[in-house]
């Protein structure tokens, strides 16, 4: 399978490396980074990796989840042959606020 970021996803992960450079420095972003290819890496050849995100169970979609670090989620769905990754959460923001964005 193959894994697709949408917009929003992307997005996030780079202002959350940005933030990281800032505030940690060059190692601590290129780390990052590597954990989030990591996980996407395991996706790709294990895509019901994560459990169906309770937050979601109600939406359109079969929505899923990792847990990326103790900061980070990466929220996503299998449609077809691709694993499409929905959203990036910051796990220390509102849930319900987070849940409510996507369809």
């Amino acid at each position: 399978m193959k894994v697709s970021w949408s917009k929003k996803a992307g997005d996030a992960v780079v202002q959350t490396s940005v933030y990281i450079l800032d505030k940690f420095g060059p190692k601590a972003s290129e780390e990052f980074l590597q954990e989030v290819q990591h996980v996407s890496d395991l996706l790709e050849s294990n895509p019901c990796l994560g459990p169906v995100e309770p937050l979601l169970a109600q939406k359109s979609k079969p929505y899923r989840s990792v847990i990326l670090n103790h900061l980070n989620k990466i929220v996503y769905y299998i449609k077809g042959d691709t694993i499409r990754i929905a959203a990036f959460w910051d796990t220390r923001r509102e849930p319900k606020a987070q849940a409510d964005r996507l369809k």
